[in-house]
């Protein structure tokens, strides 16, 4: 039996960042990986669809620069495998960086599916038994959730997984889910000339952001001529040879019949365990399959000195590639002996790539006042600024701070290229900052930055272009 200090099960976003971080403090690190190393975000999420949305942009600037700038300029085709090979290029880049990375650490990589055979045991199918010394970290990652009596079969009904890999693009789709991965591939599908309906069983599309959040986003994609229906649900989906017939109930009863080649299902991700023999180790799921730590400052279950990262965890984590890599830097230092900060949920930034962009910290105005604080909100269009108007998507800044000049709760952003705006909001609301800290600050003219400025300098009391 190998003996390490540390046994990681699962090289993704929260596994390989454990990994980098420990061997930077040096402890010996054994990493197993039954796929690829970089897991669901470099090779199936994160990073692919991303790669494809940059390209669906560019698409959408086509149109722009015709229909508005006078620029004539016109799409001849869509070379779907040349965006592929693009696409597929820059995961195969990312790959070898981050394998590089691990090999220059010295982490020792296992390829194979691993068991728990104990609370400091593991076996590598094909590679032999590890015993940890400091500890064991679970990181399998997430799977597509599925619906019951819908199986995929990755042609007519696809998960994000199938249509991130498919032959070709399709005419029309459906879109089932309206979180997150839904309104992303919503937005894709449509840039590449995809007729799409949204269907999200809940009142509005990303039901955990803030309400007008959601309303922004949605008047944007209706605006691009995707059809939503929120408070929907799929009672029945008929595979014909041409796609898939699907029928759709409003909240109000009435039925509605969608003809589509594509459905798409995207309603969540579950947890990866299966074959992981949690019980060898004296570990168990929840009900809903995740592995809840009994220790959130250490990620560290009831078994002492298992811990747990990524996808695996229940809310408050996230499920997102970032706070996982905070997770990781945490478990590593946890078990390295060095002082560390439990990671702040709270501050974590989330972001939909769609068109338009949104992007949030902090507490919705909802959950603000649900807790009984006394609040105060500022909205502010982003085509209040002249930059706004250049970039001509509409969208929005909503800002929610304590009454009375107090600290700031959340920001939530709606527009074109909010990905990269949020990251001062997270510095605003991680450090407990007011709107007039923020107030005193300038931002640079003429940008898109300017609206959050001017949301705080309303706040503060010194609005320029609001009052």
């Amino acid at each position: 039996m190998d003996e390490t200090d540390v046994i990681i099960i699962g090289g993704g976003t929260g596994g390989y960042s454990t990994a980098l971080r420990a061997a930077a403090l040096g402890l010996r690190v054994v990493l197993a990986e039954r796929d690829l190393i970089g897991g669901t975000c470099l090779h199936r999420g994160c990073i692919p669809s991303k790669a494809m949305l940059h390209a669906a942009e560019l698409v959408d600037g086509i149109a722009e620069a015709r229909e508005r700038w006078g620029v004539k300029a016109t799409l001849d085709s869509v070379d779907w495998s040349a965006l592929v090979a693009t696409r597929d290029a820059l995961v195969a880049r990312n790959h070898q960086g981050v394998s590089g990375h691990l090999a220059a650490a010295g982490v020792r990589v296992v390829r194979g599916t691993a068991r728990l055979t104990g609370p400091r045991t593991v076996v590598v199918e094909g590679a032999g038994r590890f015993t940890a010394r400091r500890g064991i970290v679970l990181a399998t990652g997430s799977t597509p959730r599925l619906l019951p009596g819908l199986a995929p079969d990755g042609n007519r009904v696809v998960t994000s997984d199938d249509a991130l890999f498919a032959d070709s693009l399709p005419r029309s789709v459906v879109v089932l889910g309206g979180g997150a991965i839904g309104v992303e591939y919503a937005s894709f599908h449509r840039s590449m000339g995809a007729e799409v309906t949204l269907v999200e069983a809940a009142g509005r599309l990303l039901p955990q952001e803030d309400a007008d959040v959601s309303r922004h986003l949605a008047r944007g994609l209706k605006k691009r001529g995707i059809t939503v229906r929120t408070g929907a649900t799929l009672t029945g989906a008929e595979l014909r040879d041409a796609g898939v017939r699907a029928t759709v109930r409003s909240s109000g009863g009435a039925e509605t019949v969608v003809q589509a080649e594509r459905l798409l299902v995207a309603v969540g991700r579950a947890p990866v365990t299966d074959g992981l023999d949690l019980a060898a180790a004296g570990l168990a799921t929840d009900a809903r399959g995740f592995v809840v730590p009994a220790d959130w400052s250490r990620l560290e279950t009831a078994v002492p000195g298992i811990h747990v990262v990524g996808d695996l965890l229940p809310p408050p984590s996230l499920g997102l590639a970032h706070a996982s890599f905070a997770e990781g830097l945490l478990v590593a230092e946890v078990l390295a002996g060095v002082p560390s900060r439990p990671v702040d949920y709270a501050t974590v930034p989330r972001v939909t790539f769609s068109s338009p962009q949104t992007a949030a910290v902090g507490l919705t105005e909802a959950e603000a006042r649900a807790r009984g604080l006394d609040v105060v909100v500022n909205s502010l269009p982003l085509t209040a600024m002249a930059k706004g108007l250049v970039h001509g998507q509409g969208g929005v800044v909503k800002v929610v701070a304590t009454a009375d000049g107090g600290p700031v709760l959340g920001v939530h952003l709606v527009g074109p290229h909010v990905s990269e705006l949020i990251a001062e909001s997270q510095l605003v609301v991680a450090w407990d900052a007011e709107p007039s800290d923020v107030a005193g600050l300038l931002h640079a003219h003429p940008t898109l930055s300017e609206a959050v400025g001017e949301t705080f300098l309303t706040l503060a009391g010194r609005g320029l272009h609001q009052h």
